[in-house]
Parts: C-alpha cells; structure tokens; sequence
C-alpha cells in the first residue's frame, strides 16, 4: 500500500494488479460519474475485482479527492471553518488539553483528534450544520447516555450546535472514562 497520501500513487499498483492503464479506468469511472460512491466503490469491487484500498482511491480520485491528506495541523482545519465553528472547535481543544496536560491534538483521519501516549482518546469534526464530537472509545456513550439527553446521539457520535456553549465537565468526563 503506498505510503504516499497522493491517491495518483496507487495507479502503477492499479495498472499491474488489473492490467489495464489507467486511462481505460477513468474511461470506466466516468460511466458512474453521477453515481454515488457506494455504488461507485461496488461497480469496481464487483465489476471488476478491486480491492476496497484500490477502488477507494480510483472513486475518489474521480470525484477530484486527489489527497487523502487535507490538513497538516490543527491550525491548517481550523482556516476551513466559519469563525462560529472554530471558535466551538478550538474551546473544546483547549478544555481537554487544559485537563489532559500530556495529550496533544492532531491530525488523523482529516480530523482534529486528542491523542496521549500513542492513544487517541478524543476526535472531533465540524459538518455542515453541526460539530461531532466523539471519544475514542464508542461504548463510553452509551454509559453516558442519560446525560446525553438534549444532544443528537449516534452509535459512535454525538452532534452539538456549531455555536455550542461548550460543556466542559462533560468533555473531561467523556475522555476521563476512558482511563478507568
């Protein structure tokens, strides 16, 4: 798999596995073009044999995602929200890392995420008309579902208002259960 987050870095691994060039792949792609990307990633997987590595990288790369890598730092996310939205985004890294002095945000997954001694603990994203944020630990939601109440709550997820008032105790407490 290549290291390299350019999807374009797959190509020769594409061509030799499939044995066709690439053009003839975005020929292929382009009768799709308007189709969604489970039904894209399903034509190449079923239709043709990709590995879900390979037929991730030809999708989205189609779809003009030439990058798995969008953001090098916390910073660098936070330039690609509205002032609303990074402000609820930078208040919720600064409580953890306030509480959480060994933990350091970074960048996985284009995401912000809290990470201490090679553990991710904590991970949040901005969306269209909310932020999610979630600890690493899924089954901690549901222990925290009754205080939860008010909030959208997905299996792994909780959304909060962009301009959330940030629930500090609620965060610590989220990241803290994942030391017990």
């Amino acid at each position: 798999m290549p290291s390299s987050p350019d999807r374009a870095s797959y190509f020769p691994a594409i061509e030799k596995r499939y044995g066709k060039p690439m053009s003839y792949w975005f020929t292929q792609m382009k009768k799709v073009k308007g189709e969604k990307y489970a039904d894209q990633m399903a034509f190449l997987q079923e239709q043709h044999g990709f590995s879900r590595a390979h037929a991730n990288a030809l999708v989205l790369y189609s779809k003009g995602n030439t990058s798995s890598r969008r953001y090098e730092t916390f910073d660098d996310y936070l330039k690609t929200l509205d002032e609303t939205k990074a402000k609820t985004m930078r208040t919720i890294f600064a409580t953890l890392t306030a509480k959480f002095k060994k933990a350091e945000v970074v960048i996985a997954w284009n995401q912000p995420m809290l990470k201490q001694d090679g553990r991710y603990l904590f991970g949040a994203g901005a969306q269209k008309e909310h932020i999610l944020i979630a600890p690493f630990d899924a089954d901690i939601i549901d222990e925290f579902r009754p205080r939860l109440e008010g909030y959208h709550v997905n299996k792994k997820t909780i959304r909060v208002p962009a301009d959330w008032k940030v629930d500090k105790k609620l965060l610590v407490d989220l990241v803290s259960a994942q030391f017990d």
